[in-house]
């Protein structure tokens, strides 16, 4: 049963619609993950759902008796009082069959879970911490549906593997927005993307997402192509047809207004971040050398205790560990920025470093959008060439217009593409990069990772990203605690199967030190499967299979068009969940039936 369906629904700001007609629903139990680029209008649907926001036109059926919770990207600025009152304040009155022990224990259970402390202060807790108390409070309204905007900003590797197992554990309806790629993996059982008002629905893992997505993409830039060959030709044909003889086309002028008509209500798809780097003179060889140095603070808290390192020029460095840890500071240290308490760090000649910081100092909000970039001139200098501000601007996605406006104004995803516009117009042979994934939409983030991985230069970066380290970096330091940094080969992937290797426990966030490996150890090659014969039924099957999966998969592509054309929930609503269970039948067909055929080819080949 649906927890809410929108149904024709319609909004706007002023411009383009954020929502065109949309036709939408989510059922009990689904945890959907909602995707689309920065001001796609995906905070905007999740108000519409839970009744903060009214729609200009549709309607929004929720199911009687559901109740709905949504948790903001922002922390409130005025929450005051301790951890215990604040998601105390969530248990609804409404709770008539609870008796109120029975809620006074439900309610000291969800702080055990979340492993809160009842008595803190709020406003003493960490960015982390105050959204763990928002998600319980959120929780202890027991939800049907539970709806996330960006849960895992700002929180660290192991909040968010927390976060991950505590909803899984929850069994509660989630409909979310993230741009974490492993948290959308771990969680999503299926996909939807708002793009140009429309959503359309992906039943599918994200992987199967990008290539359908894709391909949808390129059909429909192909559609456009043919129709705007056919408005040429029939511009043409009425040019120079005389109008005795236009009259008597009336429906080939009708046609013309239509193909007219489509094209002036043509939404072009948000284009992608033009990044490109300056080019700067290599540095040395070696960027940064590090023996036994020690850092302390002044009340006797050490941060690093006797890390001895090499960063070579090239070297993509992921720096892991929790908040506050000391990532940041660790930055500052291999860049000279601070002075250690002990051993010696000696840089390498002819650095330029290019610094993007976590909390975007940079950026002076009184001024202009431009005015940030070109400090009150028309034109700026990149890579050598002389561009006018605005041009340069739209490469970061940002209009004429809302490169004239004051950046206090800016979204938290704007804010990042101005500082990437800021610092790129500076040559650099090292990028130093402190939580550049926060708020940046998944487009932006592959983009950006192509950039640093075909970098020439050294990269120093702090990310709780998993898959953003695991793609771009080449080797990982650690805070381990005590002031031991550990240092190893690889990205976040590679530390966590080093460190099941050596400690036996995959989900430990803190293992001993480790030595650093010098050659990543070759996998064991499994042994050959003793060759047999197929039976003649086996033969048989083999023989059928490939016609089978055929079928299975044009059948699948038909439903997922289906399902993701918006004429199909104007006429057909009513048959939305028998079409989506027919897919999953398909797609497990689909699955079982190829990994036979491969069995079954792999018997075949071995006999010969």
């Amino acid at each position: 049963m649906a927890l809410f369906s929108l149904l024709d629904v319609s909004h706007a700001f002023g411009g383009p619609p954020v929502l065109d007609h949309v036709n939408f629903q989510v059922d009990a139990g689904e945890r959907v993950c909602l995707l689309g680029r920065n001001g796609a209008g995906k905070s905007t649907l999740m108000k519409l759902i839970v009744g903060e926001v009214k729609s200009d036109t549709g309607q929004v059926f929720r199911q009687p008796g559901a109740h709905f919770a949504r948790l903001v990207q922002e922390v409130p600025a005025d929450l005051r009082g301790n951890v215990h009152d604040l998601v105390a304040a969530g248990l609804r009155s409404a709770d008539s069959h609870e008796e109120d022990w029975q809620r006074d224990v439900r309610l000291e259970d969800l702080l055990s879970q979340t492993g809160l402390d009842p008595q803190a202060e709020f406003s003493t807790l960490s960015g982390g911490l105050k959204r763990r108390v928002l998600l319980a409070r959120a929780l202890a309204s027991q939800p049907d549906l539970l709806l996330l905007d960006e849960p895992t900003n700002h929180l660290d590797l192991a909040a968010i593997l927390w976060l991950e197992e505590f909803l899984l554990a929850q069994k509660i309806g989630l409909f979310f927005v993230t741009h974490d790629r492993a948290f959308l993996k771990k969680l999503a059982t299926r996909i939807v993307e708002l793009d140009r008002g429309v959503i359309t629905n992906w039943d599918c893992d994200y992987d199967t997402f990008l290539l359908r997505r894709q391909e949808r993409l390129e059909a429909e830039e192909r559609r456009r192509e043919l129709a705007d060959k056919k408005l040429a030709q029939e511009e043409e044909w009425a040019r120079r047809k005389p109008s005795a003889q236009r009259k008597r086309a009336g429906a080939r002028l009708e046609q013309l207004a239509a193909l007219r008509a489509e094209r002036r209500a043509r939404r072009a798809k948000v284009g992608n971040v033009t990044l490109r780097l300056g080019d700067a003179t290599p540095s040395g060889v070696k960027v940064v050398d590090v023996e036994n140095m020690s850092f302390a603070y002044p009340d006797g808290r050490v941060l690093v205790r006797d890390l001895t390192t090499t960063i070579i020029r090239g070297d993509k460095i992921g720096l892991i560990g929790p908040n506050g840890a000391g990532k940041t500071t660790l930055i500052k240290l291999l860049l000279g920025q601070l002075a250690p308490t002990g051993g010696v760090i000696k840089h390498g000649t002819n650095l330029e470093v290019v610094y993007y910081d976590q909390l975007r100092a940079q950026i002076e909000d009184n001024r202009t959008v431009a005015d940030n970039i070109a400090n009150g001139n028309t034109h700026i200098t990149v890579d050598g060439r002389t561009r006018h501000v605005i041009s340069y601007l739209q490469d970061f996605l940002f209009t004429p217009d809302r490169a004239r406006t004051p950046a206090r104004v800016l979204s938290g995803g704007e804010r990042n593409r101005l500082l990437l516009a800021r610092l790129f117009t500076k040559p650099a042979n090292v990028l130093v990069l402190d939580e550049p994934t926060n708020d940046l939409d998944i487009e932006t983030l592959d983009l950006l990772e192509d950039l640093l991985v075909e970098f020439p230069g050294t990269v120093l970066l702090v990310s709780h990203d998993r898959e953003f380290l695991d793609e771009v970096v080449t080797s990982s330091l650690v805070f381990e605690g005590d002031g031991q940094i550990g240092d190893f080969v690889g990205g976040y992937s590679d530390w966590l199967a080093e460190k099941k290797k050596q400690t036996g426990s995959p989900s430990a966030l803190m293992p001993t030190r480790p030595e650093r490996p010098e050659a990543r150890p070759l996998q064991q090659q499994k042994p050959a499967a003793k060759a047999r014969k197929l039976t003649n039924k086996e033969q048989r099957e083999l023989e059928t299979l490939p016609a089978l999966i055929e079928k299975l998969e044009t059948e699948q592509t038909q439903l997922t068009a289906k399902l993701a054309d918006p004429a199909f929930y104007k006429s057909e609503a009513a048959k939305f969940a028998e079409v989506k269970a027919r897919l999953d039948t398909i797609e497990a067909e689909h699955a079982k039936s190829f990994a036979r055929w491969e069995e079954l080819e792999a018997a075949r080949s071995a006999q010969k």
